[in-house]
């Protein structure tokens, strides 16, 4: 199992998540974070402080959602880690 960002993060990219992980296992572009499947602990932290509610258990990752899974585990490989807040795409309505 893996705990998965979704492309609900793209173009807001919040940054509370990376700030509560243990292990530093967020990883982004300029666009979104991705989760590293082999480095996440699941301890879930990340997942109740994501504004946008992007964040899912892959118990719990909608259908619609399912590709994040492949998605979170190839751009995490290729991207470097984000371990500090940053400030986010959009501004909160």
């Amino acid at each position: 199992m893996a705990i998965v960002v979704t492309e609900k993060c793209r173009d807001c990219r919040y940054t509370e998540c990376v700030t509560v992980c243990p292990v530093s296992c967020f990883h982004g572009d300029d666009r979104m974070v991705y989760i590293d499947p082999a480095a996440c602990i699941l301890c879930q932290a990340c997942v109740p402080v994501c504004p946008e509610q992007a964040i899912y258990d892959e118990v719990d990752l909608p259908p619609q959602w399912s590709h994040s899974v492949a998605l979170n585990a190839e751009r995490a490989a290729e991207l470097p880690v984000v371990e500090d807040r940053q400030t986010p795409l959009k501004a909160r309505a």
